[in-house]
């Protein structure tokens, strides 16, 4: 099955597709800021670059895309039907790295959280933020 897109065209639409500054990532950062926690963003020191830094806290919040990033079980994950060992093999890549790199910043004494994106649709939202703002204080 060929895509439905010409090269030029898919070429395009995957380099619209932002790594930073996401929708869910917004609604984290909003949600913390407003209740009183401070982070830093993307520190490139530290493994996998987390997106969120919580020094005060000792903790790192990873907020994953669910395709990007192959949340198992999930609806928004489906493997596209076209390339599809190419983008199997891309995400497994993907997941092993994001498994190294908290394994190295839980060594390093970091509490490690990670946010799915589909834990941040409206239904879910409130119990999720709520849950990560629990799970950041519990010190």
């Amino acid at each position: 099955m060929s895509d439905v897109h010409s090269p030029k065209i898919r070429s395009y639409n995957m380099s619209k597709i932002k790594g930073k500054n996401t929708k869910p990532e917004l609604i984290v950062r909003s949600f913390l800021f407003s209740e009183g926690l401070r982070y830093r963003l993307h520190n490139r020191k530290l493994p996998g670059k987390p997106d969120l830094v919580l020094r005060k806290h000792k903790t790192v919040v990873f907020i994953n895309g669910c395709f990007w990033h192959g949340h198992k079980g999930c609806k928004y994950f489906v493997l596209p039907k076209t390339r599809t060992d190419w983008w199997k093999n891309k995400i497994m890549n993907t997941q092993i790295r994001d498994t190294n790199n908290i394994e190295k910043l839980e060594n390093l004494g970091w509490n490690t959280i990670t946010v799915w994106e589909c834990e941040l649709k409206k239904e879910k939202r409130e119990r999720t933020l709520q849950r990560l703002y629990t799970d950041i204080c519990k010190d």
